[in-house]
This record gives structure tokens, C-alpha cells and sequence, in this order.
């Protein structure tokens, strides 16, 4: 493993599977939409089902899953229309915020203690080369992990507790970077599935608050290098 700070980089590759994957979705979208498919009687069982399970089926899932790949998108975009008018909005973002807490701890728990020699040669075998932690590098490996686009969300986890970053400082940096994503998704999916465009500006903003920040970050910090 490569002792350098800076953060690791996948090979990159066209990503050809989740292009034929998008298309293949998107086609079957208009077959859907061509043969008058009622989308909204759809999306009303579909969130019947999710409320149906229940807050402590579906956050629990929210923890575990995206320890494992599940994209956490999957549920914070649903997460506002299925259990804000049993949470309000502000509690559904609050439960969400505590859960990606508790699902940042499992991946860290899994990377460098359960799954570590699985997970290091699964890394190794799609090109990432995972840094080794120090006092002094540590919280910046964190925040570039973070923030660096292209790994997964679950990748990142992975590297970083592989990398053994102290876990208060992988807690801390993890949190603050991802947190705003969180809410942008779970704001602009609430208004997106309840057709409130209104609300859905108000996510997207966040997303592209946090997205100018990251960049505005990236460019300052490659500056202090040079």
C-alpha cells in the first residue's frame, strides 16, 4: 500500500455497464409512459408498501445497506414523501442525519475489522491504492476521500477504515461532507414525488451549494500544493 496523503483514484474506465443499465431503464420509462401507464397510481403503492414496512424496517435498512453498495439514495430521496407526515420534514431529516451516523460507524467497523482482507484486495483488484493514516494526514485524507468524485460512497468508507483513519476524526469528516448531500436529496426528493417544484429547487440548491464547495475546496487546496 502506497504511504502517500493523497486520496485514491479508480482506473478510469467508461462506465458502459450503468450507461446500458440507464438506457435499458429509461426505455423501458417511455415504453411505460407511450402505453398510458397512471405513474402516480404507481408511485402511491409503491409508497403504500414503504409505509407499510415502517419507519423501523426502513431506517434500519437505511443503516445496514449502503454498508454493502446499496446506493444511500435510494433511501433519503424516498424517505421525505414515505414518513414526513408521521415525522414533519425536520424530523425526517433529523432521523436521517442520526442513521447515516450509524451506517458510517458499521462501514468503518466492517472495512477494518471484519471484512478487511476481502475488502483490501477487492480495492486492489479495481485500482485504488488506499493511503496509510497518520496523526498528521489523517483528517485530510478523510475530507479528500470525501470529496473526491468518482468512489462510491461505500468505496470511500472502505478506503478510509482500511487506511486506518482514527475513528473520531473518520466520524467527524465523514459526517460534515456527506450530511448536506443528504439533505439535498431528501428536500429535492420530497418535492420532486409530491410535485411541489418549490421544495425540489430548495434540495437542489443544497446539492449545488455543496457541490460549489466542494469544488471552490478542491481548487483552493490544489493551489496550497502548488
Amino acid at each position: 500500500m502506497s504511504s502517500s496523503e493523497e486520496a485514491p483514484v479508480a482506473k478510469k474506465k467508461l462506465p458502459v455497464v450503468k450507461l446500458a443499465v440507464a438506457g435499458v431503464v429509461l426505455a423501458i420509462a417511455a415504453v411505460f409512459l407511450l402505453r398510458g401507464v397512471d405513474f402516480v397510481a404507481v408511485k402511491e403503492r409503491a409508497f403504500a408498501l414503504i409505509r407499510g414496512v415502517g419507519p423501523v424496517t426502513f431506517f434500519s435498512a437505511m443503516a445496514v445497506l449502503p454498508t454493502f453498495a446499496v446506493p444511500i439514495t435510494l433511501f433519503t430521496i424516498p424517505a421525505g414523501e414515505a414518513f414526513a407526515p408521521q415525522f414533519g420534514m425536520g424530523g425526517v431529516i433529523a432521523i436521517c442525519l442520526a442513521i447515516l451516523a450509524v451506517n458510517l460507524a458499521l462501514t468503518y467497523w466492517v472495512a477494518r475489522y471484519a471484512a478487511r482482507p476481502l475488502l483490501t484486495r477487492l480495492l486492489q483488484r479495481y485500482g485504488y491504492t488506499v493511503p496509510r493514516a497518520t496523526p498528521e494526514n489523517a483528517l485530510a485524507i478523510t475530507v479528500v476521500m470525501r470529496l473526491t468524485p468518482g468512489p462510491p460512497y461505500a468505496v470511500q468508507g472502505y478506503v478510509l477504515g482500511i487506511a486506518e483513519v482514527p475513528f473520531g476524526l473518520y466520524m467527524v469528516g465523514s459526517w460534515l461532507c456527506q450530511a448536506p448531500y443528504a439533505v439535498g436529496f431528501i428536500v429535492l426528493g420530497q418535492g420532486l414525488l409530491n410535485g411541489n417544484f418549490m421544495l425540489a429547487a430548495k434540495g437542489l440548491g443544497v446539492l449545488v451549494v455543496a457541490i460549489f464547495a466542494v469544488q471552490w475546496w478542491r481548487k483552493k487546496n490544489a493551489k496550497r500544493e502548488n
